[in-house]
């Protein structure tokens, strides 16, 4: 392991007498936390990994292209012999590591991926090198994305398990037909590849894919597995059978193609299919799926409706056990974790094409997780809601915590306007920790800003998760996924769906459900997704409403959800028992005030703000909040913490402390512009 300085400060840390000097909070003084009368001492083991953040929560850098000059063989003795933070070198991984990147994600060269031994070779020797300094390895699985196809090898070997749909066209004869899912699909329109796809709905085409690439890097890496190898990374596996549309020019004309696509191909509805899909529905339900396989683009009878909600509900189990929890099974067998996240995260209406339910695909995984193309902190906040909460609701009501982000500005790259300051990825990295990240996973580019920026970015994110990542976040609200709705209302269109190309029940359902969402982050409650499923096989206890490692007090339901029984039963017992269960209504839509008013949460600013993102957090007994200003301005007033007087405030930018009073009920404090604060009681 790479040593640290013991410092005199991290002496006295050590004693549990923490004394620091603070600056940007009201002027420079100095606080003895344990001496101070009244205050609750900050455990000295808080205190250590805060002053000097072990490398396993630091960022890790994604590398595709591993060169010998990034190994860095040679440069392992000199880099255990300098502290963290006196590393000069720029040879192997001395080049992230004083860069603030705590461990990699990487995979065997794209070139000849998978069949070049001298590319095996330098990945061994990466991985050896990582181990000798104590810096964790994530394995990326696929040659760019989407993961799935191993760089096009397992259709190679297997063209019968390529992604297929059932397409209608009532201009031709057949009207139903089944074909490839890969012209007008993702699969032809990313920034990666045009190449055609495996079917997550065909348990072999999984098998294929992990005995291609991760039996693969097992047979080379096994010593590894679970000590210096942590985790795999999956990017962005779909079902394919929906239209997203083009990605923009110039990028398109760009990407590498693969597969040519055919021209003459339609654009037509589609609808996922499987090559046992049939048998299982008949399996299921006791009903010939072809027969009534009309109802899925379209009608309205309850018949109609009952047939997409049973195929929607097989779609997502099927995919859910035969991809993400194929994959969990084999890492789990080899100790290791299963990670990722899915495509178009931010929108409802795509996971039933995409997944059949985002949210249980999610829960396949060990480490759910998101992908954040944005780093201006209040585009992410104002869009990136939906986006964070899926994971972090994965993680929770499966009973984990951990959770992963893909970040960048890749967004603001693409369109000329990034890369974006220090200031602005430090803010929305804590943003994303107060939605229960806790693995950074990084593809901002280290040249595109200085070796100090980049290291005080390492830093600010190895203190956050200091503090954060053995807490468990406390979200006492959860906000209703409308899945099970939207499966009886969904209909496959020839372009990329749209509220307006949907029946008119799905626009006034999701516009409610996305408003609550960002109602509820706008007033500093913290929040989880829970679906019909979930609600379900939750349990009233007293006055609430647990779900794996959630504790609920409210449940916030958007305007015109029809419950299944089963999960209208439990929130008819939560409520009568004295849980809060609120209805948006569509005559009177609820504002963030009156969401507010309604839920009465413990913590609330005064005066109110949209740009203020609040986390709660329970650690040792003790109540975390993280506080990050998203927006441009300062934002000053007080906090309420009823029975809580004392805290301690953590500043992550500076590593500086200090104790703070509340007056009464109230705790004054001050956020600056991108501003983030952890405060301890």
């Amino acid at each position: 392991m790479i040593t640290r300085p013991f410092s005199r400060a991290f002496a006295i840390a050590a004693l549990g007498l923490w004394v620091v000097t603070v600056g940007g909070l009201g002027g420079p003084f100095s606080v003895g936390l344990a001496a101070a009368e009244g205050t609750r001492e900050i455990p000295a083991s808080w205190m250590a990994s805060w002053q000097e953040p072990p490398l396993a929560d630091w960022p890790l850098q994604i590398v595709h292209g591993l060169t010998p000059r990034r190994v860095g063989v040679d440069a392992v003795e000199q880099i255990l012999q300098q502290p963290l933070r006196e590393i000069q070198t720029d040879e192997g991984m001395g080049y992230y590591l004083r860069r603030g990147r705590g461990g990699i994600v990487c995979n065997v060269s794209f070139r000849d991926y998978l069949e070049s031994e001298e590319a095996w070779k330098v990945l061994v020797e990466a991985v050896n090198v990582c181990s000798r300094l104590g810096m964790p390895v994530w394995i990326y699985d696929e040659r760019g994305y989407p993961s799935g196809a191993a760089g096009g090898l397992v259709l190679r070997h297997h063209p019968e398990v390529e992604a297929l749909v059932l397409a209608r066209d009532p201009e031709d004869p057949r009207e139903f037909f089944l074909r490839p899912a890969f012209e007008h699909t993702h699969a032809a329109n990313n920034y990666h590849a045009v190449r055609r796809y495996i079917n997550l709905l065909d348990d072999r085409a999984t098998q294929y894919f992990i005995e291609l690439t991760h039996e693969a890097y097992y047979q080379r890496l096994k010593d590894h597995f679970g000590k210096t190898i942590v985790a795999f990374f999956t990017d962005e596996p779909s079902l394919m059978a929906v239209n997203l549309g083009p990605i923009p020019e110039p990028a398109r004309s760009r990407v590498p193609i693969q597969d040519p696509p055919d021209p003459n191909v339609k654009r037509l509805p589609t609808v996922p299919w499987g090559y046992d899909l049939a048998e299982c529905y008949q399996k299921r339900y006791g009903q010939d799926l072809v027969a009534v396989r009309k109802s899925l683009f379209e009608g309205d009878t309850a018949e109609d409706i009952r047939v997409r909600r049973q195929f929607w509900s097989l779609v997502a189990d099927l995919v859910a056990e035969r991809y993400f929890g194929q994959i969990r099974q084999w890492c789990r067998q080899r100790g290791v974790a299963s990670s990722g996240h899915n495509l178009a995260e931010e929108s409802v209406l795509l996971h039933v094409p995409l997944y059949g339910n985002g949210l249980k695909a999610l829960a396949y995984m060990d480490i759910p997780g998101l992908d954040m193309l944005s780093s201006r902190p209040q585009v992410v906040a104002n869009i990136g809601w939906m986006t964070a909460a899926l994971p972090l609701s994965a993680a929770l009501l499966e009973g984990g915590r951990r959770v992963m982000t893909e970040v960048s500005d890749f967004s603001e790259k693409m369109f000329g306007t990034g890369p974006v300051s220090l200031a602005e990825m430090q803010a929305t990295a804590a943003w994303q920790a107060a939605w229960g990240v806790t693995e950074f996973t990084l593809y901002y580019s280290p040249e595109d800003r200085s070796v100090e920026d980049n290291w005080q970015y390492g830093q600010f994110v190895g203190r956050l998760n200091a503090v954060l990542k053995p807490a468990m976040p406390v979200p006492e609200v959860a906000l209703y996924y409308p899945i099970y709705d939207l499966w009886a209302y969904y209909r496959p269109v020839a372009e990329r769906p749209t509220n307006e190309s949907q029946p008119p029940q799905v626009g006034k359902l999701l516009n409610s459900f996305y408003r609550l969402g960002r109602a509820l982050q706008r007033r500093q409650i913290p929040f989880v997704l829970v679906d019909h499923e979930y609600l379900a096989k939750a349990r009233p206890v007293g006055e609430r409403l647990v779900i794996g490692k959630v504790s609920l007090s409210a449940v916030v339901l958007p305007s015109g959800v029809e419950l299944p029984p089963e999960a209208d039963n439990i929130l008819t017992q939560f409520a009568a028992k004295g849980g809060k269960v609120v209805k948006d209504r569509a005559e009177e839509p609820l504002t963030p005030n009156t969401i507010r008013d309604l839920l009465a949460p413990e913590f609330q600013l005064h005066p109110a703000s949209d740009e203020i993102c609040l986390g709660r957090f329970v650690r040792d007994g003790r109540t975390i909040l993280v506080l990050v200003n998203v927006g441009q301005n300062p934002w000053e007033g007080f906090l309420t913490v009823a029975g809580k007087p004392e805290w301690s405030l953590l500043d992550p930018h500076t590593g500086t402390v200090m104790s703070k009073q509340a007056e009464g009920e109230r705790l004054p404090l001050r956020l600056e512009r991108y501003q983030t604060l952890l405060l301890v009681h």
